[in-house]
């Protein structure tokens, strides 16, 4: 069976905490955000709001983790914070979050409510297995909401592909357009993850999350998920 998500050895042997949940699903319907999903994705944000008020995020325990681990591979977490982060600066300073679609919303959905980065990758025939690795320099990257093609700084961590293109930049900061689930999207590899103290429990109960969402609201099918780390490094899947 192919490996469709894995750690190269190099990321385990730097951030030997993190945690990696993993999720693929087959023969899924994206499209516009059913209205339970709107309404659950709204109470949570009401939720997160009341649960971090005026706490800084800095001090969030797995947001904190993530800001170590970018210092890491030498980027100033304040200045490229991590999505889970970033996501819920936007909302605890009064920010909307729009809806996107469907898969994409309820990504977000258990971000906020685990606050840890969550991405949703579309898995297009020919896409290939996804490694978390350091980056060359000469890989390709395509911004999400930008049309110049750029590449990765040596150094960085990346979500990179067979064909040497990449999915996410600086770890869990922004993924790029060419990977973003679309409304035709049919297969998806969802990822979520930590370095915190709890980050095995917390990262398994994202992943239960994002199983029963994508299920009721995607009408997910061929679902298989796992728990990564330094003693299981890659999530291979039995649809190939």
């Amino acid at each position: 069976m192919p490996a469709r998500f894995r750690y190269a050895p190099a990321i385990v042997e730097r951030f030997p905490t993190i945690v990696g949940g993993v999720l693929y699903a087959g023969k899924v319907r994206n499209g516009p955000t059913p209205g339970g999903l709107r309404e659950a994705l709204a109470a949570e944000v009401v939720r997160a709001r009341e649960r971090f008020g005026d706490t800084p995020l800095s001090e969030v325990p797995s947001l904190a983790a993530w800001r170590r681990a970018f210092r890491a591979f030498g980027v100033d977490p304040t200045q490229y914070r991590s999505a889970a982060e970033a996501l819920l600066r936007r909302l605890t300073k009064g920010g909307e979050l729009p809806s996107i679609n469907a898969i994409a919303d309820l990504a977000n959905l258990v971000s906020i409510r685990w606050a840890l980065p969550v991405a949703a990758f579309d898995q297009r025939p020919g896409t290939g297995p996804t490694t978390v690795r350091f980056a060359r320099g000469d890989e390709r990257w395509s911004d999400l909401g930008g049309s110049a093609t750029d590449h990765p700084d040596p150094g960085e961590v990346i979500f990179v592909d067979e064909r040497n293109e990449v999915s996410a930049r600086r770890w869990c900061w922004r993924q790029s357009a060419s990977s973003a689930v679309r409304d035709d999207t049919m297969q998806v590899l969802l990822t979520v993850e930590g370095h915190h103290e709890k980050a095995a429990d917390d990262v398994a109960a994202a992943l239960a999350d994002l199983e029963a969402l994508i299920r009721e609201y995607a009408a997910a099918d061929a679902v298989e998920r796992a728990v990564l780390g330094p003693s299981r490094t890659a999530f291979e899947t039995a649809a190939g």
